[in-house]
């Protein structure tokens, strides 16, 4: 048991803090823990947990998306108007939102790998592109979500919220197989040293490619949730949840340099930032303050992650001596 709290420290810390916070929150909620306010927080951590994940695709081989709320944009506008209807029509409309969705990642790899253009500057420029999509679907909020599938999907199961589940699918569904396969360890080593990586047989463009692909998916299931529970097409959510979702893999312990941490603490660390703010807006901070201190935590967390960069640059510069 303690060689595996070893092994995986940071996202025991990540879960950790998560339960204090939670219980702190249950705590001072009016309601108490109730399925109600267990679903709404839930909903919204999912969100954010989703994007965390899109952009951990993107980290974990040293990388950054900053188009990952730009893919939610457009892939929530486009829900807003194809996932109205019912049956075979719904189901393909849920199939052409992750398309979108998966096609944005894979522009996104495309473009990283055989343009040779560093990430960073190709989401950014990737990113004016999917709001301009989303603003040409939709210049102002609106359309509308099958309210019976919005709602089997934010409600609950027995008293467990809808949301807990789709995490809990996503992390053992997805994850725990995905990580012992020949992509999910090829991440890794990407991530750890990409020349290793290559020397070692490992295909190293279409792993890349796999991940921005991966991001473009999970941001797009970000986008289609989102849909889910505002039930409207929204193009102006993209600043927010970019800043979020990067600041979320580092309370998670994904290493901003790569190869380090895991979807789970990606996870937490949308659930740490979410509870964060449903904390805030129960502690009696006033309405005008709490962006401020939501901007000191994203700005501490994004910098904690800067600054483990730099270690181990600085490490690698003294043995380079």
């Amino acid at each position: 048991m303690a060689d595996l709290l070893r092994a995986n420290r940071r996202e025991a810390i990540a879960l950790a803090v998560l339960l204090a916070l939670l219980t702190v929150y249950l705590v001072t909620h009016p309601r108490g823990m109730s399925t109600y306010v267990m679903t709404i927080w839930a909903n919204q951590c999912l969100i954010l947990a989703l994007a965390a994940i899109a952009q951990f695709f993107a980290v974990i081989v040293r990388g950054i998306d900053l188009s990952v709320g730009a893919v939610m944009a457009l892939t929530n506008t486009v829900a807003s108007y194809v996932l109205a209807g019912s049956g075979i029509g719904l189901a393909g409309g849920v199939v052409l939102v992750l398309l979108v969705g998966l096609a944005c990642g894979l522009v996104n790899g495309i473009l990283v790998v055989y343009g040779r253009i560093q990430p960073i500057v190709v989401t950014l420029a990737t990113a004016s592109v999917f709001v301009g999509l989303a603003l040409l679907l939709r210049p102002t909020p609106g359309g509308q979500i099958n309210y019976d599938f919005a709602d089997a999907m934010t409600l609950d199961v027995l008293g467990v919220p809808t949301a807990l589940i789709i995490t809990a699918l996503v992390i053992f569904g997805f994850w725990m197989p995905l990580r012992r396969t020949g992509l999910g360890l090829g991440l890794y080593a990407i991530g750890s040293s990409e020349q290793a990586a290559f020397q070692s047989g490992i295909q190293v463009p279409v792993i890349r490619m796999a991940s921005f692909a991966l991001g473009g998916l999970f941001a797009g299931l970000a986008g289609l949730y989102f849909s889910f529970v505002t039930t409207t097409g929204d193009a102006g959510i993209a600043p927010n949840f970019t800043l979020n979702a990067i600041a979320a893999v580092v309370l998670g312990g994904v290493a901003l340099r790569g190869g380090v941490g895991s979807l789970i603490g990606a996870v937490a660390g949308a659930f740490i930032l979410k509870t964060i703010g449903a904390l805030m807006f129960f502690s009696g901070l006033p309405p005008l303050a709490q962006p401020f201190v939501e901007g000191l935590i994203l700005a501490a967390a994004i910098a904690i992650g800067g600054a483990d960069i730099l270690r181990v640059r600085n490490r690698l510069e003294v043995f380079g001596r």
